[in-house]
């Protein structure tokens, strides 16, 4: 049985995760608005991402004989300075999602319990993946900077992702 505290922890956890799917959401909004659709398309495949996580988070406690409890999710930023700024905060946002999960990992070990740890074990190592993505993403539109045809192939590319390539 899941503790009441790792339970409340996790239920946190599941509100950060709808959170950053919201900001995708707003992330993809702008890049539609602006002329990017393949980012608008990559900003909507993390936001699926996101709110998969969440569920996989809910069920768990849920599995674990808990009981999820939902939270108000606060409104997102719906303006950026660029496309680069996009990116960056999708950068920093993972960042503080991987903080999270960590934190919630601690909590685990503190408490022995084994399962929640093998459950965080697979976030850890998504969020490896969320901040090389975006690091990456980042350091291409440095190079490029935020106009020109590299920037429209930079959005080509963005929108295979899930494409399976």
């Amino acid at each position: 049985m899941l503790s009441k505290a790792m339970q409340d922890a996790i239920s946190q956890q599941i509100n950060a995760e709808i959170s950053s799917a919201y900001l995708y959401l707003s992330m993809s909004a702008y890049c539609a608005a602006s002329n990017r659709p393949g980012s608008a398309h990559w900003m909507r495949v993390q936001w699926q991402e996101e709110l998969s996580h969440a569920m996989k988070f809910f069920d768990y406690v849920s599995d674990r004989g808990g009981r999820a409890v939902l939270k108000a999710v606060a409104q997102p930023p719906t303006e950026f300075k660029s496309l680069l700024d996009v990116f960056q905060q999708v950068l920093d946002h993972e960042r503080a999602v991987t903080g999270m999960i960590n934190h919630l990992y601690e909590a685990a070990v503190k408490e022995n319990d084994y399962p929640t740890q093998i459950l965080l074990q697979w976030f850890i190592t998504e969020q490896v993946e969320e901040e090389k993505n975006a690091s990456e993403i980042i350091e291409q539109l440095k190079m490029i900077g935020d106009q020109g045809a590299a920037v429209i192939m930079l959005d080509r590319h963005l929108a295979m992702r899930g494409a399976g390539k």
